[in-house]
């Protein structure tokens, strides 16, 4: 993703993701019919099969379906690059893109597109990656589907919809059990997926410097609650293949989710590693660049705020599986403390070769 001036111009791209049933077809015609003032192309798998009010429909072209809010609707059959190119012919018809993905379908390959194809990373950035969660049966989708935990992992922001179907106590092991698989998603409850569009929208979840915009949330310890208060901080970002080179040092390996061991689930889980010593450069990145090249298909997301050896800055990384981009953004401010910090969310983690190649990053 562009980080020059001109990506000012670029359309932010959403991607809604969530497991049959839990809503997302509730907040897609609220975006096509509600008189919000903003003009979305929503790209559905099916027109019509999903639930999308055919009558609000005022102008149809092939796949695409003008609404009369003035939101277009459109189809993906087959090659969502082709869909997406004819929508930026449209531009200025619209203000944003959200693409939702089907119940059964992993978000990542839909969030590659926006850092694989030249033209359309040019053109459009991924703004953030939204999963909406049945809060009834999220439980269980979480122990029979990987599909539903891989959605939980990769998210910027989890509706946790239809929470007056549980109980008070019951809607916070569900939260606890969300951070212990994705310690940086924000969380918000909801019923009939009744959220301002703008808390999900336009949140540029994929910025390099929203991570630091919300760096005192990163690697909280999981007993505090960031979910519905820390609206403004939203991690995930764009990954891409950058230059730069970082190295972790000294990690203290905050196990992934501090006293949430109980829910540890030995296929999907998180690692967060720190360090108080600043990490080598060049020995970070070598080992970095290595672990996502042999373990990017089993890890979905990374995420760090980075201290390195003689540098002021700070050194912001994120990815999605194997695509990653880093930079240097803004200076460590006086009298902060300056730690490497580093989240891996995946299935399968080797957690104890994970730490000791984090540890190895440190600069002697």
């Amino acid at each position: 993703m562009s980080t020059e001036p001109n990506a000012i111009a670029q359309i932010p791209v959403t991607v809604l993701t969530g497991y049959l049933g839990a809503g997302k077809t509730t907040l897609l015609n609220r975006i096509l019919t509600e008189e919000h003032g903003k003009r979305y192309a929503v790209i559905v798998n099916e027109f019509g099969e999903e639930g999308i009010d055919n009558d609000l429909v005022v102008d149809a072209d092939e796949e695409v379906f003008e609404m009369n809010n003035g939101c277009i609707c459109c189809t993906v059959r087959g090659d969502l690059i082709r869909i997406i190119s004819g929508l930026m012919r449209k531009r200025g018809k619209f203000d944003a893109i959200l693409i939702e993905t089907t119940g059964l379908a992993a978000p990542a390959p839909v969030a590659q597109t926006f850092f694989m194809d030249a033209e359309i990373a040019e053109k459009s950035k991924l703004d953030a990656i939204v999963t909406v969660a049945d809060a009834k049966f999220l439980g269980e989708r979480l122990q029979d589907s990987p599909e539903a935990k891989e959605q939980i992992a990769l998210a910027d922001i989890v509706l946790l919809n239809k929470v007056d179907l549980v109980d008070g106590p019951s809607l916070e092991e569900l939260k606890k059990r969300i951070r212990a698989m994705n310690p940086y998603a924000r969380i918000i409850p909801t019923e009939r997926c009744q959220v301002p569009l703008d808390e999900i929208l336009g949140k540029d979840a994929f910025s390099l410097e929203r991570v630091l915009e919300q760096e005192p949330h990163f690697l909280e310890d999981d007993e505090h609650d960031h979910d519905h208060h820390d609206h403004d901080h939203h991690h995930h970002e764009h990954e891409h293949e950058h230059e730069h080179e970082h190295e972790h040092e000294h990690h203290h390996h905050d196990e992934p989710s501090k006293g949430l061991r109980h829910y540890h689930d030995e296929e999907m889980d998180s690692l967060s590693l720190k360090a108080d010593t600043p990490l080598d450069p060049e020995r970070f990145m070598t080992w970095f660049r290595e672990v996502l090249a042999s373990d990017g298909p089993a890890i979905l997301r990374s995420k760090g705020i980075l201290d390195f050896k003689g540098e002021s800055r700070r050194y912001v990384v994120h990815g999605v599986h194997m695509l990653m981009e880093g930079d240097f953004i803004g200076p460590w401010r006086e009298g902060e403390t300056r730690q490497s910090r580093l989240v891996f969310i995946g299935r399968h983690l080797d957690k104890d070769r994970l730490t000791a190649g984090f540890n190895a990053a440190v600069a002697g």
